[in-house]
């Protein structure tokens, strides 16, 4: 038997109950299932269940769901570390991007984004924790990287995305939870208009959301472990 929609609906529970508990809305929480390595079956279960954002790393593994799925309402959010010669085709077949942390990306996926398509919807991440393994531009270099793509067309910047270590303490992620949300604000008082905050996973998700999460990016608590 499928669990999937049942697991989906406990995900949405946790959400409720952690936006009540710091007095948001629920409703300003949005769910995205992170299907990565998963088949396009699991996505259609997940779709049957009511889901209807689907976030992706990988564009091989993406792009056959894409072309396969029967639906013409799921939006499909592309979460991985861009590569230079796979922006085209992130352009052409995600409304989202969450990964940006340089501005040739940036250029490439503005000009590959097809005019008669919305704006590309752009978050970028930050690296907190100044791991090299991890992607994202440093706080430092956020406010230039920001003014850069707020510039570009066919692209609209709408907020920051972070992964920070998944063994860090709680205390460890609350800080850098909060950290994040403070540089949206810094930035907005700037002159940005940033209204989301792209963090918290499965195992982080209600202290993301106490700290100001806008989307959480939940994959192993819907679709079980990665394969």
């Amino acid at each position: 038997m499928n669990q999937i929609p049942e697991r989906l609906t406990m995900v949405r529970e946790r959400i409720r109950r952690a936006a009540t508990a710091c007095g948001r809305d629920p409703g300003d929480v949005t769910l995205l299932a992170v299907s990565k390595t998963k088949p396009l079956a699991d996505v259609i279960a997940a779709y049957e269940a009511g889901q209807r954002l689907f976030g992706e790393n990988y564009l091989q593994d993406a792009l056959p769901k894409i072309l396969g799925m029967p639906a013409s309402d799921v939006e499909w959010h592309f979460i991985g570390r861009i590569q230079g010669n796979k922006t085209a085709e992130i352009s052409r077949h995600f409304s989202w991007v969450h990964g940006l942390d340089r501005v040739h990306h940036a250029e490439q996926l503005s000009r590959y984004r097809p005019a008669g398509m919305a704006d590309l919807q752009v978050c970028l991440q930050v690296n907190l924790s100044a791991e090299a393994s991890k992607g994202g531009v440093a706080a430092d270099q956020l406010p230039a990287l920001a003014r850069a793509v707020a510039d570009l067309p066919r692209l609209r910047l709408r907020g920051l995305m972070t992964m920070p270590d998944p063994h860090a303490t709680n205390d460890a992620l609350h800080a850098a939870f909060s950290r994040l949300r403070h540089l949206r604000d810094r930035l907005n008082a700037e002159g940005s208009a940033l209204d989301t905050l792209s963090m918290g996973m499965s195992g982080d998700l209600e202290t993301a959301i106490a700290e100001g999460a806008t989307i959480v990016r939940i994959g192993t608590d819907i679709f079980g472990a990665r394969d």
